[in-house]
């Protein structure tokens, strides 16, 4: 009879045991658990959304642990209904409460803002001051970056110091709070290019000797002069391999950017301005970049295409990319396509 009052004394407490441990994993899950995106992004939400949704979204997303958690605090506390539409700053690092909070209240409105591939810092500046921003502040410390800013990203231990950051404002589209300060817009910008940048590229870029301003220098170079990814990776090859033999680059790009302006046929004597960026009248790479290339033109300086080519032009017409091994062949192009 002892034994029988004992097991169930022990079933008891088993089962109190269980319930006490289950409320308490519950209540962890509602009030502190965590999503397992672990960066920031912007969370849309439509009008007319619903809460059901609205939860399941969070959870694809990675934002929160499981959609039941987040429904059953909304429900507690009177907020079924009552979610906002707006794009939304989220992150999986938030707790259930602090995004209930967030989508239920009014927020400060973010301006969505595209900075495309081949733009440089003053075309950025001015999109931004399009946008109320200051894209003055924005040029300045794009120009002359201060050590507090640039110690927070990896990255910036491969570079010399004293690099400024042209070259490095990775192009995308970006959701920016109209209360962010011009570091923080600069720094969400710098921390997409240390994302972009993997593990993988760092360590072929180190095994191939190269440094990374040479790679964004290249990188920066080939995003202004082909726009086709294939395309891309035969020109880096023609480039480093211009550089391996002392050949000038003859990029039309840097002139370009010397100019400030683009010409669809540039003249002598706008190859012989007098500036480190031409390279018609100076070897090698230039001292930077001179513009923010997109993760395609990286790809393709880190790994060129070899080939026989070493002259190439764009058809003014097509946009195409006509390739050629000699100097007879490249000038017969020019004539065919009217350059």
């Amino acid at each position: 009879m002892l034994d029988k009052k004992l097991k169930i004394i022990i079933l008891l407490l088993i089962a109190l045991a269980f319930i006490t441990g289950s409320f308490f994993y519950f209540r962890y899950q509602v009030y502190y658990s965590h999503g397992t995106y672990k960066s920031v992004k912007m969370f849309k939400i439509e009008k007319g959304e619903g809460n059901g949704l609205v939860s399941a979204s969070l959870k694809n997303e990675g934002l929160i642990s499981g959609k039941w958690y987040f429904y059953y605090y909304m429900r507690v506390q009177n907020l079924l209904n009552k979610i906002l539409p707006g794009d939304y700053q989220l992150s999986g690092n938030m707790a259930i409460p602090e995004i209930a909070s967030t989508i239920t209240q009014k927020q400060n409105k973010f301006a969505k803002i595209t900075f495309p591939e081949g733009w440089d810092s003053k075309k950025m500046s001015e999109r931004l001051s399009a946008n109320g921003f200051s894209g003055d502040e924005f040029l300045g410390i794009v120009k002359n970056p201060p050590f507090e800013l640039t110690s927070k990203y990896s990255f910036f231990s491969l570079l010399s110091k004293g690099t400024n950051l042209e070259g490095y404002l990775f192009p995308d589209t970006y959701f920016f709070s109209q209360k962010f300060s011009t570091e923080e817009i600069i720094g969400k910008i710098l921390n997409n290019f240390d994302n972009q940048l993997t593990p993988d590229l760092r360590e072929e870029i180190r095994k191939q000797g190269k440094s990374l301003n040479e790679i964004i220098t290249m990188a920066s170079i080939i995003e202004k002069e082909v726009k086709n990814d294939e395309d891309r990776k035969i020109v880096s090859g023609i480039f480093w391999n211009r550089i391996k033999t002392g050949q000038p680059l003859q990029s039309c790009a840097t002139i370009s950017y010397i100019l400030g302006a683009s010409k669809e046929q540039y003249s002598f004597e706008d190859t012989r301005i007098q500036s480190p960026y031409n390279t018609y009248l100076n070897q090698g790479l230039p001292p930077g970049p001179i513009s923010s290339p997109g993760i395609a033109s990286i790809k393709a300086a880190i790994y060129p295409l070899k080939t026989n080519y070493n002259y190439f032009l764009s058809d003014p017409q097509t946009g195409k990319t006509i390739f050629s091994k000699n100097i007879e062949e490249h000038n017969a192009n020019k004539v065919k396509v009217g350059l």
